[in-house]
């Protein structure tokens, strides 16, 4: 279809009538030095919405610019507020991507409700927009949550066009799309999902939210490698995108890939109930094994921080003689080249050959470890799977290893064994002596530390 080449025009900025030339008087309201230079275009995404001029854009110092304050709306759900950065930012869209049956649509649901119980002092209302499900699907899922839906506006629909008018006519203060997928316009072609239908209409609803004081969320769907489907570009349009991820249990995690409006660090852990989705009280719980008689070799204790929170999780690993002489690395919650640049450290600093073994590694709880804080640990699991001596269950080891055979210093130290002290653990093995910790400076001084025996 042929663009509308764009025009300039002349608005009053006392009664909005709109001149085609400059004048010093409004002919409208009478009103002096009122009329404004303002381009007219039929294609952008104001005029979709009804706002056909527009001032041009020009610019101004810095300085004179007044920060953002109060500007975030509260989600209610207190473990997606973290991630987001303590609530969800104005003016701002948000992507989620997740592998089908995860609990997109649940949290949306729930989030949905949430927002719309204290919308009552917001100027508009919650719109969710579906285009998978019917809203009879919608309502099922509401009533099996529980969740009181007094406040939310459903519409079931794949047109773009239909989006826009909904979104003209109620202002709506929170906006979901589920999914960005299934959304297609008539601009862009019929077919659904293709890269040009992505483009088009993420960047229409994208352009409605910022100019107003609302929120947009969108669902998207994932490849099988666990990246969102479709162009790049789309994860750039958006201020956050936020990762949807699950371990083999009824736990999920909420991660943030990107965030313009917080940090990237937080992690949001939810477990899967009858009721939806619930945010879990004591994390340490999931990723702390409880035994009743020894701790079995090949169990080493390490202390994470995920943004602002310090958990202890329990790293798991395994040695067994390789099959047809070539050695490989089972790990899919540690990097696979962390684990052998371990191994290599511990096979060339201490002498015990890992070489001629397979090495499985696992994290209890299902939490992926990106921190370099967790390699003393990983050493002393992979040392205790290969010699079959256990580690002391009381004991935690933090410390990032270099190829020297070094123990070095980590961040946060006192508060990773502050957390430590609270669970109950008696020894912690750091590379400085805080807070009564043992100091370890190498892999060979921890090795003797935990198996002087």
């Amino acid at each position: 279809m042929a663009k509308i080449k764009a025009r300039t025009v002349y608005k009053c900025s006392s009664c909005n009538s709109v001149q085609s030339v400059w004048n010093g008087r409004c002919p409208s309201c009478g009103a002096w030095n009122t009329i404004e230079e303002c381009i007219e275009d039929p294609n952008s995404t104001a005029a979709a919405f009804g706002q056909k001029a527009s001032e041009i854009a020009k610019p101004v110092p810095l300085a004179s610019v007044n920060a953002q304050e109060n500007s975030r709306l509260l989600t209610g759900i207190q473990e997606f507020d973290r991630v987001l950065g303590s609530g969800a930012m104005k003016r701002s869209a948000i992507l989620i991507g997740g592998e089908p049956g995860i609990g997109k649509s649940t949290l949306l649901m729930q989030t949905a409700a949430a927002v719309a119980s204290r919308c009552k002092n917001l100027s508009g209302r919650v719109l969710y927009v579906s285009g998978e499900e019917s809203a009879g699907q919608i309502k099922n899922r509401a009533d099996r949550l529980r969740l009181n839906t007094d406040g939310i506006e459903i519409l079931c629909t794949m047109r773009l066009e239909d989006i826009k008018e909904a979104l003209k006519t109620l202002n709506p203060s929170f906006v979901i799309i589920d999914s960005i997928q299934t959304v297609y316009s008539v601009e862009a072609g019929v077919v659904p999902g293709t890269i040009n239908q992505l483009k088009y209409c993420a960047n229409e609803l994208t352009g409605w939210v910022k100019e107003r004081d609302s929120v947009l969320i969108m669902s998207a769907h994932v490849t099988k490698e666990g990246t969102i489907a479709g162009p790049k570009s789309l994860e750039h349009m958006v201020d956050t995108v936020i990762s949807f991820e699950r371990n083999d249990d009824d736990v999920r995690f909420l991660r943030a890939v990107k965030n313009r409006f917080g940090s990237v660090d937080e992690i949001g852990i939810f477990a899967m109930t009858e009721k939806g989705l619930e945010g879990v009280k004591d994390p340490n719980a999931m990723f702390i094994t409880k035994r009743s008689g020894q701790t079995p070799a090949g169990i080493a204790n390490t202390a994470v921080f995920e943004g602002s929170r310090a958990f202890i999780v329990e790293i798991q690993a395994l040695t067994v003689p390789a099959k047809a002489n070539v050695s490989r690395v089972y790990s899919d919650k540690i990097d696979s080249a962390r684990v052998a640049r371990v191994a290599a450290v511990l096979e060339k600093r201490t002498g015990i050959r890992f070489c001629d073994n397979d090495l499985y590694i696992n994290v209890a709880g299902g939490v992926k470890l990106t921190e370099s804080s967790i390699d003393g640990a990983l050493a002393a699991a992979l040392y205790s799977a290969r010699t079959d001596l256990p580690v002391s269950e009381n004991t935690v080891i933090t410390g990032e290893l270099s190829l020297a055979g070094e123990i070095r210093p980590v961040s946060r130290l006192k508060q990773r064994i502050k957390t430590a002290r609270e669970l109950g653990f008696k020894t912690i093995l750091a590379p400085e002596a805080e807070d009564g910790s043992v100091k370890v400076q190498s892999v060979k001084d921890m090795i003797k530390v935990l198996f002087a025996r």
